[in-house]
């Protein structure tokens, strides 16, 4: 079967994908169950009828439980042929709680999550009201609201899988921002001072007051060392270039020597709260 992938990936990743399965015995509405996709998408991408991104490749390649030889050589491929880039518009017509669901399979064989945030509290991180914010912003219908919600609300039980790590580093301009009213704030600023405390969990502050070497320009999720997404205005980046992981995982470090966190974090995150809540009587 190596060969056959060697042979394979030239320029066709969907037929590799479809043999790969074949050569598994597993059913194609089990391996898209796994990989947190229709099986129609599924038969589309072995068929060539659509171009998956790096993302659907991983997915696809977990739930089939390659080799990592031949992981290697159709991530190699997916780098090369993969749509690297969904505009966000793309997301909202198929709906955006299905995106969520991709997200959730990724993190469920994550061992180690490293965020950046330079626009809103890390998605893990939000509460419900927060999140209903964010949404109404994009002038969504209340049912595609409440449907992401709820995805994201099974996004978030991952936090509590003490064998995976989780590390967020938050400008703390994201935290001062009044995206919602005062209370609203305080509570979301309340459930971040708690997650820190989870064993698992490392929260960080990039202070406003720190001397940046580098001006923060994306927000960006390193899973593990095979992959990131950036977010941009109009949409999401996704790669797994061995080098390109590499520069975000540096750029992470630098801007993790320069937060606070653990205690120091948490009066930071406080002194803002309380801002919001005095706010909120003077109002």
């Amino acid at each position: 079967m190596v060969g056959a992938v060697r042979e394979g990936v030239k320029s066709d990743i969907g037929s590799t994908l479809r043999e790969l399965r074949q050569a598994s015995g597993k059913e194609a509405k089990v391996v898209a169950r796994s990989a947190a996709m229709s099986q129609s998408k599924l038969s589309r991408i072995e068929t060539g009828k659509l171009a998956p991104t790096a993302l659907d490749v991983d997915r696809i390649l977990t739930a089939l439980g390659v080799s990592a030889e031949i992981r290697a050589k159709l991530t190699d491929l997916a780098r090369r042929e993969a749509t690297e880039a969904t505009a966000w518009r793309l997301y909202r017509r198929s709906g955006l709680h299905h995106h969520q669901d991709a997200i959730r399979s990724m993190e469920h064989d994550t061992r180690l999550q490293r965020v950046f945030q330079i626009s809103c509290v890390p998605g893990l991180c939000q509460t419900p009201e927060y999140i209903r914010g964010l949404l109404r912003q994009r002038e969504l219908t209340e049912e595609a609201i409440s449907r992401m919600v709820s995805a994201r609300a099974r996004r978030q039980e991952v936090l509590y899988d003490t064998e995976k790590s989780f590390r967020y580093l938050i400008t703390e301009s994201v935290l001062r921002w009044r995206l919602l009213p005062p209370l609203a704030m305080a509570v979301q600023l309340d459930r971040l001072i708690t997650l820190s405390r989870l064993p698992n969990v490392r929260v960080g502050i990039l202070p406003l007051a720190a001397d940046m070497t580098e001006a923060p320009t994306s927000s960006f999720v390193v899973y593990d060392s095979r992959m990131v997404i950036v977010e941009i205005p109009h949409a999401e980046i996704t790669t797994s270039e061995p080098r390109d992981v590499e520069l975000y995982l540096e750029k992470f470090q630098r801007f993790e020597e320069l937060a606070v966190s653990g205690s120091a974090m948490r009066e930071l995150a406080a002194d803002i709260r309380d801002s919001f809540l005095r706010g909120r009587e003077n109002s």
